[in-house]
Parts: structure tokens; sequence; C-alpha cells
């Protein structure tokens, strides 16, 4: 499953939104995701493709981002190991401050449940959170990748750039399938070409909080895709777990792989590149690495596979 950047043990909302023109308090409250919104798409098209009656598309209001943040909860925390804290608890949602700003992206089963009058009832079964660079920078605040990495350097060697933060990935068990990952890709690369996004990155995880025991796979990314120096971004100094547990040659490549999880297989497949350093998350019982990919590196298989009609529906 593509890591559902799942957030580690962090400091608050508050303290990670910074900025010096406004009280993190008063800007956590302006980003609540209970506030009523209604998004336009920007531009882009009701519907970004489809499947059988699986269907991708961007939210449009906050019925639509509770739903996403139901089906959050329900993989993060009734699934995996995650612990929800009050607020998730009692509303059975993964709510987070961030919410507000993003973007998300939905996969929706048309043939889901009917309600009790015979009407069909869409699940949404899939979601990724999407969060621009201009978007952040409007909104005067940082990154969620921010509390685990130090993004200072990646920004100031692609200044300008138009980049994409992708996170809070995850698909309902039952339609963990290759459709709906594909699905997914092909709403995000849609959404890629209409903002022209130049980079993508975020935190992708490795289940467990033992980094000894996530020596083989933490040790092939630091060795054998490690992000060169512009691109690559380094844990926290108080949140940084070093990666080469394994020397070079110790490296079995074909274990490594095996080891690795779908989500960053699949990264790796695009061309994704990983940073200095892997964080442990206790709070959702995974280990996050930093992983970044240049859009014009992407492999152009892939960008034939899932942008074959994309480009045609950009604005």
């Amino acid at each position: 499953m593509l890591r559902p950047n799942v957030p580690g043990a962090q400091p608050s909302p508050a303290k990670r939104l910074r900025s010096p023109f406004l009280d993190p308090r008063a800007l956590v409250g302006k980003l609540n995701p209970t506030n009523r919104i209604v998004r336009d798409g920007g531009g882009l098209p009701e519907s970004l493709g489809r499947i059988g009656s699986l269907e991708v598309r961007l939210a449009r209001t906050t019925k639509d981002i509770r739903r996403a943040q139901r089906l959050r909860y329900k993989v993060f925390f009734e699934e995996m190991s995650a612990t929800p804290n009050a607020r998730s608890l009692i509303s059975r949602r993964d709510v987070d401050p961030f919410d507000r700003i993003c973007d998300h992206l939905l996969v929706i089963d048309h043939e889901g449940k009917t309600s009790r009058f015979g009407k069909p009832r869409p699940k949404v079964i899939g979601t990724y959170r999407l969060l621009r660079s201009d978007v952040a920078a409007a909104q005067g605040t940082d990154f969620y990748t921010a509390g685990e990495y130090d993004l200072g350097p990646l920004f100031a060697a692609n200044r300008g750039a138009q980049m994409l933060e992708l996170g809070r990935s995850c698909v309902l068990k039952p339609w963990r399938t290759k459709r709906t990952v594909e699905l997914l890709w092909h709403g995000i690369w849609r959404y890629v070409l209409h903002h022209k996004i130049e980079l993508m990155f975020g935190c992708a995880s490795l289940e467990g909080t033992d980094p000894d025991a996530l020596a083989l796979p933490l040790a092939f990314l630091h060795h054998h895709a490690r992000a060169p120096e512009g691109l690559s971004a380094r844990a926290l100094p108080w949140r940084h777990t070093p990666m080469d547990r394994m020397e070079k040659d110790a490296v079995d490549l074909k274990a490594a792989m095996k080891a690795l999880p779908p989500l960053i297989k699949g990264y790796l497949r695009l061309g994704a590149l990983f940073g200095e350093g892997a964080v442990i998350d206790r709070q959702f019982g995974t280990t996050d690495v930093f992983v970044v990919v240049k859009v014009s590196a992407i492999d152009p298989r892939y960008v034939a596979y899932y942008g074959a009609d994309a480009g045609r529906h950009t604005a």
C-alpha cells in the first residue's frame, strides 16, 4: 500500500505551522477542517478518470473531506496500529489541521451499498492528500513533512519551482488492488500536469518501529536510491535515525526489494529518490523515510501509462 503518509509523533500542529505574522493558535483555528468549505477543483473537471465502477476525483465539499477522514481512520487506527487522539477517537475521523487547505483525491466505488430507499450509495475507498507549494505560501503554513524533515535545503535549491506534497494515502483493504492504485496515480498525474508541478515529495512508511529489524530495506534505500544534494532532505536532528545500518556490499538487492512495501516500490519505479535518515513514528507504529520525485525525470513508460489521456484534459 502506498505510504499513507502516515504522520509521526510530531509536535503539535500549532508548533509546525510557522509564520512570523500569525499566531499559531489562531492559524490552527483558521485551518480547522470542520469548517464548511466548497472546492471548485481549480479548473479540473469533475471526474479525473474511471475504471469500471471506480472513479477518481477531487473532494468538492466538507462532506467529501469528512468521508476521506473516516476512511483514513478505518485504515490507520482500526486496521493498523496507530493510536488516535481524543478528537479522532470521538469523531471516528483522522482529523488534521492541514485538511483545511489541502486538496483531497478520492477513489469512489459507485457500486457500493444501497440506501434503505434502494438508491446507490457511492463509497470512498481510497484517498490521497495534496498540498501545493503556492497554496502553502499563500496560507503562511509549513508543510506537514516539515514535522519530520528539514526542507530548507530542498526549497533553497529549487527556488521558484512548483512543488506538491503527497500524504495521508490509504485504500480500504478489499479494494487494495492494482487498478485502484493505478486510478489514484492517474488522478495525481492529471493534477500534476494541470498545476505544472515540478517536484513531488512526502514521507513513505515501513511497518514497525525497530530500525534494526528494518536494516535491509533502510540500507538499500540509503545506498542505492539516495537523493543528491539539492533534492534531499535530512531528518530533523532530534528525530534522525541512521539508515546505513548495513554495508553496501552486504545488501541483498532481491531480498531488499521484497522487503519494501508496495508504496515505496511504486515510487522507485517512478524514479523516486530518498532522503537522509529515517524517523521513528511511534504513534503510527511505522518508520518513515523522505521521498522526492522530480517530474521531468519520471520514467517515460509511466508517463505514457498514467498520462495517456491526461494531457488532453488539462487547462
